[in-house]
């Protein structure tokens, strides 16, 4: 490897921050701190605050910095998205394509509402964007899936609808082979599982059966994904650790 001195001043601030986010992983009080910060958020609805050009996005900006990164890296073709919710996220995707130059955003939920769906539809990065309604696991929306897979070289892949371990478990085993080399599948709300009971109680998922349980079964048993360790550690606050 280089000496630090020997580098170009452009890699050696990337070769400065790298060894920066890496220590984060052993700043155990700087952890616990955004942990407990990421508790109160979370039970405050934080990140419903935001938006995305116009479009609630419901997410962190951690996870949307994060999200741009990713996709100004693998400059993918198709970006896959599980649950489409108030569509903050499409916007966003398809905006970011829009940047890199090319590519398309096909958004899956089993609900899209018509007001939604107006929003969307009326929003100018609307070009873009597509939409199936349908569960996201049902062999007619996979169809339609992969015929929009088959036409791309670069596919990046967000779940983020029903957060059940069964459902992403099936998720993650059904759309993993559409994810190309190099990119990624990104899990959303692995936070679950670390939350108090009560965060989940009106909800199907909880402790102990959620995304976070799913991902970890699925890693363990498929060699061809890993966990991007840098980004978990530079991010601190994040609903999708791991």
């Amino acid at each position: 490897m280089p000496s630090r001195d020997s580098l170009d001043p452009v890699e050696q601030f990337k070769l400065e921050r790298l060894e920066r986010i890496r220590s984060y992983r052993e700043r155990t009080e700087l952890k616990s701190t955004a942990e407990r910060f990421m508790t109160q958020a979370m039970l405050s609805k934080y990140s419903y605050n935001f938006s995305w050009l116009g479009r609630p996005i419901i997410q962190f900006p951690q996870d949307i910095c994060a999200m741009q990164e990713i996709i100004w890296k693998v400059r993918p073709d198709l970006i896959i998205e599980t649950g489409v919710a108030h569509g903050g996220s499409l916007i966003f995707y398809a905006s970011m394509l829009e940047l890199v130059g090319q590519g398309k955003v096909v958004g899956i939920d089993v609900d899209i509402r018509a007001h939604n769906r107006r929003e969307i539809t009326s929003h100018p990065m609307n070009g873009r964007i597509s939409m199936i309604e349908g569960s996201s696991i049902s062999p007619e929306v996979l169809r339609q899936v992969r015929d929009h897979a088959r036409q791309a070289e670069r596919v990046l892949v967000c779940l983020d609808s029903n957060h059940t371990h069964d459902h992403v478990l099936q998720e993650l085993r059904t759309y993993g082979p559409l994810v190309t080399p190099q990119s990624y599948m990104v899990a959303f709300d692995t936070i679950i599982e670390s939350m108090p009971e009560e965060f989940s109680a009106d909800r199907p998922w909880s402790v102990g059966d959620n995304v976070c349980t799913a991902v970890r079964e699925f890693l363990a048993g498929d060699a061809s994904f890993a966990v991007d360790e840098d980004i978990d550690a530079k991010l601190l606050l994040s609903v999708a650790k791991g």
